[in-house]
């Protein structure tokens, strides 16, 4: 049965439509949604796009600007005064003039970019791109909001202890078992199972785990919520019968669960995520295959959950005035630069089959959905470098300052060869751990470069001034995410 609550937050959210549908209506607009869980490159992303399209950079498959019926782009003041701006111009110069990359995204930031282009009649038109950068992580807790206290405690605990978990765990396990949920509500005793759970969820996040499916997720990033009681709580031990009472440790964690939802989830939901169009989900997989197929396993049912998350279908008139859809939704591997390009293929075909399973749900209702490998911003560069009798396929690029491999530190100048290895012909492979032995595999002395992390690439100026970054795939994406409405 729909709650009052449900359909008093139904109707916002149709009137809120209503009013961004008449906005649209004078002025075609298309809000993007750029998400992707920690460490998946959206601030690159972003700053990479918005500057191959303001610059005019070299995006072959992007067919409004190859063929050059896009006469400018230019950015405009955002429409939304409650949300930060998305920092463009110090991204960027963090990009060309410091050679670093731009900080992580920790919470929701927005740009708007103005696209002048002529139809493919020759009318001249002008589209509004609406860019709303979020963490990934806020996207995971919108299942929560159906699902009662006690559902993701249990959830929570049953993934907790099955391994690699578990280890990660033990800690917040160990003080699991000195509550009892039924027990008087204690203070001290929930800030240390808060404090013992988020330490765990950050554990599961480390490199060497690369778990995914990490809710609730401000947890992770709190902001100026840190210490609240809206995310001072976590799961517990719960009895197979009974009931919160009144003044228990249960009561407790509910209410605080519960205030979660209403002050983080639900204002996420109404104000910027029922809001979008279209939508990328970038992933950094290539972390997923250096922890092993528990970390693969972790991310299908991660972007599983994120895929259930949208509201997707065909948009139409009625949709776009009362129930707003996502119509197209683009998952994106990141950091394809760190395999030779004959792997571009196969990483696409692992996101594929991470999805497989949500995107055929999707496509029955009409939303398009595709995967592509890229790299926003490109830091390397192929080249064939002699190993004894053999040329290997490696990469060239310069590791940052400190970043070390095989006992060696480097100083964030010197320009390093790597090996990258083969992925699998069969993504299945991966997914069960079968001989794939990382990104290293190709180097006979066991050499091992996988989690080197490269500074962006050193540009020299063009005719134009700013030079253009090099990318891998991104025209692919720009094509998929707004060409349709470019036409």
């Amino acid at each position: 049965m729909v709650s009052f609550s449900e359909l008093v937050e139904e109707a916002r959210l149709s009137a809120r439509a209503l009013l961004d549908y008449g906005e649209s209506f004078f002025n075609p607009t298309i809000r993007l949604g750029v998400t992707g869980l920690s460490r998946a490159g959206k601030t690159v992303f972003i700053t990479a796009l918005i500057h191959g399209l303001v610059r005019g950079g070299r995006l072959p498959v992007f067919e409004a600007l190859a063929s050059g019926r896009i006469a400018r782009a230019y950015l405009a003041p955002q429409p939304d005064d409650g949300v930060p701006r998305f920092a463009y111009e110090s991204h960027l110069r963090a990009l060309l003039a410091e050679r670093r990359w731009p900080s992580s995204t920790v919470d929701i930031s927005e740009l708007r970019l103005v696209i002048e282009f002529q139809r493919g009649n020759g009318a001249e038109r002008t589209l509004t791109l609406d860019i709303v950068d979020y963490p990934g992580e806020w996207l995971l807790d919108l299942p929560l909001l159906n699902k009662s206290y006690e559902e993701w405690a249990r959830e929570s605990l049953a993934l907790s202890r099955s391994e690699p978990r578990a280890h990660l765990a033990a800690a917040w396990h160990a003080h699991l078992a000195t509550l009892s949920a039924e027990g008087r509500e204690d203070e001290p005793a929930t800030l240390e199972a808060a404090r013992l759970f988020t330490e765990y969820l950050r554990a599961c996040r480390d490199d060497r785990f690369a778990m995914s499916l990490l809710p609730p997720g401000r947890f992770l990033m709190p902001g100026n919520l840190a210490g609240s009681p809206a995310l001072t709580f976590a799961p517990l031990d719960l009895p197979a019968e009974g009931h919160a009472t009144d003044g228990s440790l249960w009561a407790m964690m509910v209410r605080r669960y519960e205030a979660y939802k209403d002050i983080v989830v639900r204002p996420f939901f109404r104000d910027h995520f029922a809001r979008l169009d279209r939508q990328i989900v970038l992933v950094d997989a290539l972390a997923a295959f250096n922890a092993g197929p528990e970390a693969l396993h972790d991310l299908e049912a991660a972007l599983t959950g994120i895929l259930d998350c949208f509201r997707v279908g065909r948009s139409s008139v009625l949709s776009a005035l009362f129930r707003p859809r996502i119509d197209r939704i683009l998952f994106a591997a990141t950091k394809a630069d760190h395999l030779h390009h004959t792997s571009h293929d196969r990483l696409e075909a692992v996101l594929r089959r991470a999805v497989n399973r949500a995107v055929a749900r999707a496509e029955s209702t009409g939303a398009e959905i595709d995967v592509v490998a890229l790299a926003a911003v490109r830091a390397t560069r192929e080249a064939l470098v002699a190993r004894g009798r053999d040329k290997l396929p490696s990469l060239l690029g310069t590791p940052a300052a400190g970043e070390s491999a095989n006992g060696e530190i480097f100083d964030g100048n010197t320009e390093v060869a790597t090996f990258p290895g083969e992925l699998p012909a069969d993504a299945e492979e991966l997914f069960k751990g079968g001989a794939y032995r990382g990104l290293s595999s190709a180097a006979a002395d066991g050499t091992d470069f996988r989690f080197l992390r490269f500074r962006p690439p050193l540009l020299e100026p063009d005719a134009g001034g700013e030079p253009a970054l090099p990318h891998i795939r991104l025209d692919r994406a720009l094509q998929f995410l707004i060409g349709d409405r470019l036409q």
